[in-house]
């Protein structure tokens, strides 16, 4: 299958081709035919798969198609995304398919003053984050009555972090007749019911069940006591020094604290959670990207959706409280065909969360050390010694040099 074979006219095949890509991925093959066709999509597919260009293709050809100029202050195209960050990356990914569409960003931690200015030209797609775009239209800066196109890109995590208000505030605004396409990692209950609400009749292409880990993720659990879980870490960061890794914890100053600490002892560390400024994520994001740092720890919110080529290994230091969570946070290693490893730590209090995440996979984790506790919550014990011991390191902070 070839993109020329999905209806894609020679110059959008040959834009493709510059940057790489000659054929199509599995739900890039079975959605843009019928995004073309002007279907409305319910995509699923793992992370790392190409759902992006599996919208982004289609709304660039059509509205490419449609040459009519943007009203003042309206978008023929509406993208909603999550956090910033994959909000960031879609935009860089569509500036890649087209130079003749006007392509605008809407995201916090920007000057929405300046958001408005440019709204006034009106765009061709805009991309924005629900919270900011709800400001601006509270401010009268944008009018989605002319938009036709609707995309909700990681839906479920959108969900997830409680979105549902807001797009229950915002599709009303658009126009009625207009296509409407939905991409998911997941497929969570509420994620069925969103996708009743929003879309008419879809198609619905699906290329690996809803949960599925990506064949090239090597995934395993350490059960490991709470304050061991650091040695363990640093024991495992030396082994791979010069890979980069992504580390995932569920607080903001529990993802700053250990970030430090790896600082203090020699590790290219830094950290992206909310209470980092956008441009502290930025810089953050573009430091990991460009291999100055070889340690990214994260929060779920602010890491959703982040492609970064060349993650070897994800760490689960804490687990997350969403089971489906889970394999959107390994989802980013093994990218783009390529191999990665992910490693969850479990301590006694996390058994619950454990078994919730085998329940959504629907299958049991791999052990790597350590042995199972008993019962779940904070009495569980160790049904026997634990097996993994911290590497002895040679020397001192000296030579734990930054990867």
């Amino acid at each position: 299958m070839t993109f020329t074979e999905l209806g894609l006219n020679a110059r959008m095949v040959t834009r493709l081709e510059g940057r790489g890509l000659t054929q199509p991925t599995p739900i890039q093959a079975k959605a843009i035919p019928h995004a073309l066709e002007g279907r409305d999509i319910l995509g699923i597919a793992q992370t790392g798969t190409g759902k992006t260009a599996a919208f982004g293709i289609p709304l660039v050809v059509t509205l490419s198609k449609r040459p009519e100029k943007a009203a003042p202050k309206s978008a023929r195209g509406l993208i909603l995304a999550p956090t910033r960050e994959l909000a960031n990356q879609i935009v860089e990914n569509l500036r890649g398919l087209t130079a003749d569409l006007r392509i605008l960003l809407v995201v916090g931690g920007k000057s929405i003053k300046m958001q408005a200015q440019k709204l006034n030209r009106g765009t061709d797609i805009l991309v924005a984050t629900p919270g900011r775009l709800i400001d601006l239209m509270d401010r009268q800066a944008v009018d989605l009555s002319h938009t036709r196109f609707l995309v909700l890109d990681e839906a479920d995590q959108m969900l997830d972090i409680g979105f549902v208000h807001a797009l229950r505030q915002i599709a009303p605004r658009l126009g009625k007749d207009r296509q409407t396409m939905m991409f998911s990692a997941t497929m969570p209950k509420t994620m069925a019911e969103l996708s009743r609400d929003y879309l008419t009749n879809p198609v619905r292409v699906e290329v690996s069940p809803p949960g599925k880990v990506a064949d090239k993720v090597t995934h395993s659990v350490h059960f490991v006591p709470k304050e061991k879980k650091q040695s363990l870490l640093i024991d495992l960061l030396d082994g791979h020094r010069d890979d980069r890794a992504l580390v995932f914890l569920r607080t903001k100053h529990g993802a700053e604290r250990l970030m430090k600490h790896l600082e203090e002892i020699g590790f290219a560390a830094t950290s992206i959670h909310g209470n980092k400024s956008q441009g502290q994520r930025d810089r953050a994001i573009a430091a990991f990207k460009a291999g100055t740092v070889r340690v990214l720890v994260a929060t779920d919110v602010a890491a959703r959706g982040i492609d970064i080529p060349g993650v070897g290994h994800v760490y689960n230091y804490d687990l997350p409280n969403v089971p489906e969570n889970y394999v959107h946070r390994i989802g980013r290693t093994a990218r783009a065909g390529k191999s990665g490893q992910a490693v969850a730590f479990c301590a006694a209090d996390e058994m619950g969360e454990l078994k919730a995440i085998e329940k959504v996979l629907g299958s049991r984790i791999k052990i790597a050390g350590g042995t199972a506790w008993e019962g779940s919550g904070d009495k569980a014990k160790s049904k026997g010694k634990a097996r993994h011991r911290p590497r002895r390191r040679r020397g001192g902070r000296s030579d734990r040099m930054a990867a």
